[in-house]
């Protein structure tokens, strides 16, 4: 499957709608392939702006959060960053191309 015009309405809307401007978080939302981080039978939905339920009855968080919670931390690429509640480790991966260092930890083994 081919997400090149989703994956970019997505960033665009970020940006236009949601007010999503720091570039390296929005650079790093292009990057990750959000699909990889889905069940198969979730992938065609990667690039709506919806959280999506993985296993454990857990989610992958909505886009949208992903780039407000990134963008709040303001990263430093010396810094390091704790995660609890790795989930799909769509977060950790965005987080690992902003700082220095990620340490995520998940409760559930499943995930």
């Amino acid at each position: 499957m081919d997400f090149t015009n989703t994956k970019e309405e997505l960033i665009l809307s970020l940006k236009n709608d949601f007010g999503i401007h720091n570039v390296e978080v929005l650079e790093a939302l292009k990057k990750v392939p959000r699909e990889e981080f889905l069940p198969v039978k979730l992938k065609q939905y990667a690039y709506l702006n919806k959280a999506l339920l993985i296993a454990e009855n857990q989610t992958i968080s909505q886009p949208l959060i992903v780039a407000l919670m990134t963008q709040a931390l303001d990263l430093a690429k010396t810094d390091k960053v704790l995660e609890i509640g790795t989930g799909s480790g769509y977060q950790a991966a965005i987080l690992s191309l902003l700082s220095q260092k990620v340490v995520s930890i998940e409760y559930f083994k499943k995930l």
